[in-house]
């Protein structure tokens, strides 16, 4: 608080002091952290009750996929972005025939790649369509197809992965790297441990690429997996088998 003393007048003018929630300082200090962190839950609570948000469908998959015609040839896996946005697309225009209160929306991580072709998928569809961004060094830009209202950008991964698995109905995992490991093998942890309030459908779609870069088999031969957690996901390498699929699971919710 500032003092100082007015000698015309003979009175000391002070100046008030700022309003804890309106101290940018002590909000981007470590000692705000908890604050920071509720906000990354409430702030995106409010906006999905605001418009209506209760279900979606979340794509994850790598950022470095790109298009056929930006494809790198020692990265060549475009087809599954022409995948995700022809599924994206498919699943939007089924959900738009839906009640506006049982519709289904799509999903991602809002950077490019996989998650830029989903989004892609639902525009081309005319619908709407959530981008869960994160602030990072490199890669993690938003795409321009995410819907105004719904493209969020957050600090802490564990609330973006809160958002990503809270409103889900089903997830859908595309080829990528690390990123997309830890997203699929979280919500596998949190399906073989029921944490989860009911059962996501898990659709890993490229079985070729899943099958080489993760040995399940062996997993369960070594006995750090039981039978039935195979049971938790699905392969899929064709849009209208995967559409079915889906359609028939998320049906079972509506």
């Amino acid at each position: 608080m500032e003092k100082k003393f007015d000698a015309k007048n003979r009175r000391f003018n002070i100046k008030r002091p700022k309003k804890a929630y309106k101290n940018l300082n002590f909000l981007n200090s470590p000692a705000a952290r908890t604050i920071r962190i509720l906000c990354e839950y409430t702030e995106p609570s409010a906006r999905f009750a605001k418009y209506n948000i209760k279900n979606t469908v979340v794509f994850f998959g790598s950022a470095r996929i790109r298009p056929e015609k930006q494809a790198n040839s020692k990265l060549d896996l475009s087809r599954y972005y022409k995948d995700a946005v022809i599924l994206s697309q498919r699943l939007t225009e089924w959900s738009l025939s839906l009640p506006e209160e049982r519709q289904f929306v799509v999903c991602s991580g809002g950077g490019p790649g996989i998650m830029e072709a989903a989004n892609l998928g639902a525009s081309k569809a005319g619908g709407k369509s959530i981008g869960l961004n994160i602030s990072l060094p490199f890669e993690q830009k938003p795409n321009p197809y995410i819907s105004e209202e719904l493209g969020f950008e957050f600090h802490y991964f564990f609330m973006r992965k809160l958002w990503f698995v809270h409103l889900a109905k089903c997830v859908l995992v595309f080829p990528g790297g690390f990123g997309t490991f830890d997203e699929l093998f979280e919500v596998l942890t949190l399906e073989q441990t029921k944490k989860l309030p009911t059962r996501i459908p898990i659709l890993m779609y490229g079985s070729e690429y899943w099958k080489k870069v993760v040995n399940f088999d062996i997993m369960l031969e070594e006995g750090v997996i039981s039978k039935e957690d195979l049971d938790l996901f699905d392969f899929c390498d064709d849009t209208e088998k995967a559409f079915d699929y889906i359609k028939g699971k998320l049906s079972l919710v509506i």
